[in-house]
């Protein structure tokens, strides 16, 4: 059996959360994934995973056996790394998750480190907070971009490079038909009785948007709900409703003709986004790289350019 392979199997499978996504993932037949975890388990002599008709999850042995998993796998990536690299050309995946309402921002930079690093292999994953604290904390992950501010980000202490801060928009049809528009500014009161498609409490852009509500002294009933950015941008443009969006997700929704975006005010809310790192882990070459790039005033100033106030037409 080749333990490496099957720990990445495992860590797979936690990910996907199902054996035949799992396999796909890893590029083999489900059968092929079964049976190595089956010999992963023989192995250890312990059940590693909780099975019936369909994956339900890990056992106790099984979260054990994890958490090595990943600090393995990434001690491994960080040896093909070191041995493959030099100073100047480094080589390997970049693993980086970021939540929905930062996806564009992501991309973005990944983009820019592979533009930079030709030897590298972003890989851009949309997580919950949650999930990208935990994938930062158990190794699965480079670096997280996210909401900063969070009491867990304290509380696990990673380390954070800050990016840009994110403004609030309501994102509605207008009266015209050609690109989105800057309109006047809008209260968080007066918003909160537009028919409003909103994230779902689960997410912490709502946690932020409940709470500038609240403090506005509104109360919000959802028309629609979803954790899906791309539901959301296509409810914009399908139907007669609004959309609280951040910045950079208002500049990806500018080809959609006759939307107008009017900024969200009393109160003004300014939310700090940010990387974020593990604090004691050695960075292999391709975190160094890509922190190298976060830091760089060139690229600051391409985020802030895409997340930051929009300009109201005169």
């Amino acid at each position: 059996m080749n333990l490496l392979e099957a720990l990445r199997y495992l860590a797979a499978l936690d990910q996907h959360r199902h054996f035949g996504r799992a396999a796909m993932a890893c590029r083999i037949t489900q059968p092929a994934l079964s049976n190595a975890i089956r010999a992963l388990e023989t192995e250890l002599g312990v059940p590693v995973v909780r099975r019936s008709r369909q994956y339900e999850g890990l056992t106790h042995e099984g979260e054990v056996v994890l958490a090595h998993a990943h600090r393995l796998l990434r001690e491994a990536e960080a040896l093909r790394q070191e041995l493959h690299s030099r100073e100047d050309s480094p080589r390997g995946r970049l693993q980086i998750g970021a939540v929905p309402t930062a996806m564009t921002i992501a991309t973005r930079f990944a983009l820019r480190v592979r533009e930079r690093h030709g030897g590298l292999a972003p890989v851009v994953r949309s997580l919950a907070s949650q999930e990208i604290e935990t994938g930062i904390e158990n190794l699965s992950l480079d670096m997280g971009l996210g909401y900063t501010g969070r009491a867990e980000v304290s509380a696990r202490a990673l380390q954070v490079w800050p990016q840009y801060a994110e403004a609030y928009y309501v994102v509605q049809r207008g009266a015209g038909h050609g690109a989105l528009t800057v309109g006047a500014p809008i209260g968080w009161r007066e918003a909160a009785a537009l028919p409003l498609t909103l994230l779902t409490p689960d997410m912490h852009n709502r946690t932020i948007v409940d709470q500038a509500f609240r403090e506005a002294g509104a109360q919000v009933e959802a028309t629609l709900e979803t954790n899906s950015v791309l539901a959301l941008v296509t409810a914009l443009a399908a139907g007669p409703v609004a959309a609280v969006l951040p910045g950079a997700l208002v500049r990806s929704v500018q080809s959609v003709a006759g939307l107008q975006a009017r900024p969200l005010v009393d109160p003004v809310v300014s939310t700090p986004i940010g990387f974020m790192t593990a604090k004691s882990e050695r960075a292999t070459p391709a975190l160094r790289a890509a922190l190298a790039t976060a830091q760089d005033e060139v690229w600051l100033e391409e985020a802030a350019a895409h997340s930051g106030s929009l300009e109201r037409a005169s």
